[in-house]
């Protein structure tokens, strides 16, 4: 995810904070410095700082169930309002992602016992309710905000595990694709709610609502994705027609050819015209900032864009785009010459296509018709 830096690693996956949870840091520092000073500012500040290793936690949960199924957890993102964790790769089966869904929520069932454990009958379920006091206890409002969590994850819509939940017990019957549209329609309408609500009560909800109705609008086109891809070739979608970069070339050349076309990804071929890495913009960019424009492309590229052949499913490719998080694919053919690529742009093209046709589009046959006349 963008803007976002990277704290460490743990069992191999990367724990990233998005830049917005320091704007979360400075206003509870203000909000409590006001009530108490500099000793309530900081108490706060570790409040919050412990709120989030229970996010972790929970992403942990996620993780771990992940796992169990083969799916590997590349990174994880801390926001303002919580963790996102990217899959490698979607749940196989309904049942799968049941149990990916409700382990998180779990993790934090656990936290939130352990802590009434502790706290016995010394706290009432009024202390913990009352998150956003500072006088409170430490402890009563951490389990508070861990049953927050559990309540606030569980509501069944996208992007929330509810919603996760509700898929997989919607796609036990219907459709992934159909399963996937009514519960991102659920969490775009719940989004309304929280902007709603939000304009007389709160103002974070309305960034809340923001948050849910992309995450929701997102996941039901991943869902279309996934349900066209089976049945299309990359050879029907990919791009034909592109620029690339001898292995020989400067930054100083690639920076005509960028100039010269609308490429934003450059893929590098030696002289027999095999894939060796791809220059994108911003790589181009920051080397040409760092230095200069005599720089070889291939000191800038990236070599490690995954590949894939031109007779494979557009599933493939998706599923290699995803677990790499690589900006494209390079497409080759039985002989290792690079002969395509495969972008994010491509793919939002060709839902674009298939949404403006009524009656459906067949892709690949206006390159299929075009071989015929050519022949």
């Amino acid at each position: 995810m963008g803007w976002s830096i990277k704290l460490g690693t743990i069992a191999g996956t990367a724990i990233r904070v998005h830049v917005t949870f320091a704007l979360l840091l400075v206003w509870i520092w203000l909000m409590h410095y006001r009530i108490g000073g500099t000793p309530a500012a900081v108490e706060g500040i570790a409040f919050v700082i412990a709120v989030f290793v229970c996010v972790v936690l929970h992403e942990f949960g996620h993780i771990a169930a992940a796992r169990r199924f083969g799916i590997n957890t590349p990174d994880i993102t801390l926001l303002p309002i919580g963790g996102v964790a990217r899959l490698e790769r979607m749940p196989e089966e309904p049942g799968q992602e049941f149990v990916i869904a409700i382990a998180g929520p779990l993790v934090n069932v656990a936290i939130a016992a352990v802590l009434i454990a502790m706290l016995g009958t010394t706290v009432g379920m009024d202390q913990m309710a009352d998150v956003e006091d500072p006088q409170g206890g430490f402890l009563a409002r951490l389990a508070g905000v861990n049953v927050f969590l559990v309540l606030f994850n569980m509501i069944p819509a996208f992007p929330m595990d509810g919603g996760r939940v509700l898929r997989a017990a919607l796609a036990s019957r219907l459709s992934w694709s159909r399963a996937t549209q009514i519960a991102a329609m659920i969490g775009q309408g719940l989004a309304f709610v929280f902007g709603f609500v939000g304009l007389f009560y709160n103002p974070l909800l309305i960034f809340i609502g923001i948050f849910v109705y992309l995450a929701a609008t997102a996941e039901a086109q991943n869902a279309q994705i996934r349900e066209i891809s089976g049945s299309v070739l990359i050879a029907d979608v990919m791009i034909t027609e592109f620029a690339s970069l001898d292995r020989s070339a400067t930054i100083d050349d690639a920076i005509d050819t960028l100039l010269a076309t609308t490429q934003r990804e450059f893929p590098v071929v030696d002289a027999a015209g095999r894939f060796e890495g791809l220059l994108t913009r911003d790589d181009m960019i920051r080397t040409l900032k760092e230095r200069g424009p005599a720089t070889p492309v291939v000191a800038a590229m990236r070599r490690d864009i995954p590949t894939v052949h031109h007779r494979k499913r557009l599933e493939e490719s998706l599923k290699l785009m995803q677990s790499a998080n690589s900006p494209a694919v390079a497409v080759l053919d039985g002989a290792d010459r690079l002969v395509g690529l495969m972008t994010h742009e491509t793919i939002g093209e060709m839902m674009m296509v298939r949404a403006a046709a009524a009656g459906g589009f067949r892709f690949g046959h206006l390159r299929q018709s075009g071989s015929k006349s050519r022949g």
